[in-house]
């Protein structure tokens, strides 16, 4: 297959970066100062901007707020079916077609979640998990703008799921599969939305973390590397309190 040929490239490319670079030890901090410097410019966005938009975002109807986190979990749904297919793991892959093809009919565009009371539980798989999947390691840790923390496998992957997640394609790549089509604006408002619904949802756990963390920049860094890890295993073991984090 085309996608797996290129796919094999970029796990190539990706090993020279992360294990031949004399700077990209696993999990190390390459540019922890600077990293820093981005965590506060974060930490002040989400106190001015996102945490006030979350509370508002919180204050919505339940089912309001649970439609809107069905639907954008349903589209998220779509970037796991390539992933599924690059792992091998076509116990999941039927998982994640049969939600998403379930789910955007029966339950009204995702809007409800019938798939999910038949059993159907699709894991939420990534490029960077893949990657992972493959022998793949992190390759040092450190902070984006926005995006917030990362490693070096996981920005390869974030910048590849534009490639493969077919939800990106049939907006800021602007093709059309299957006759649908949308626009840029479609799919960062559905990333947006995704990560207010997770602010929303973590409030009392991030108060929680900020106030009883003598290093908060450590202790998020810590919870981060933790769930790639598990996610990478397809592991519940260690989870803490947090709902599902992704960039």
């Amino acid at each position: 297959m085309q996608l797996i040929k290129k796919f094999k490239i970029l796990v190539l490319v990706t090993s020279f970066v992360i294990f031949v670079h004399p700077f990209a030890n696993s999990t190390e901090e390459c540019f922890e100062k600077t990293s820093r410097a981005i965590f506060k410019f974060n930490m002040a966005l989400d106190d001015t901007i996102i945490e006030p938009i979350a509370k508002g975002y919180s204050k919505l109807p339940e089912p309001i707020k649970s439609g809107t986190s069905n639907f954008t979990s349903n589209i998220g749904t779509l970037l796991s079916i390539p992933n599924n297919v690059l792992q091998g793991n076509f116990r999941q892959l039927g998982h994640s077609l049969g939600s998403f093809a379930i789910n955007s009919t029966v339950g009204i565009f995702g809007i409800f979640n019938p798939a999910e009371k038949i059993g159907l539980k699709p894991h939420k798989e990534d490029v960077g998990q893949t990657l992972g999947s493959y022998g793949v390691g992190p390759g040092c840790y450190f902070v984006l703008p926005i995006l917030g923390p990362t490693t070096a496998r996981d920005t390869v992957g974030l910048i590849a799921d534009s490639f493969v997640d077919p939800f990106a394609h049939v907006t800021i790549r602007e093709k059309e599969i299957f006759s649908s089509s949308g626009t840029a604006l479609d799919y960062y408002s559905v990333k947006a939305t995704t990560a207010i619904d997770f602010r929303s949802d973590n409030d009392k756990s991030f108060k929680s973390l900020e106030k009883n963390s003598i290093d908060l920049y450590s202790s998020l860094k810590s919870i981060y590397l933790q769930d790639r890890k598990n996610k990478i295993k397809n592991s519940t073991d260690d989870q803490d309190e947090w709902s599902n984090l992704d960039n």
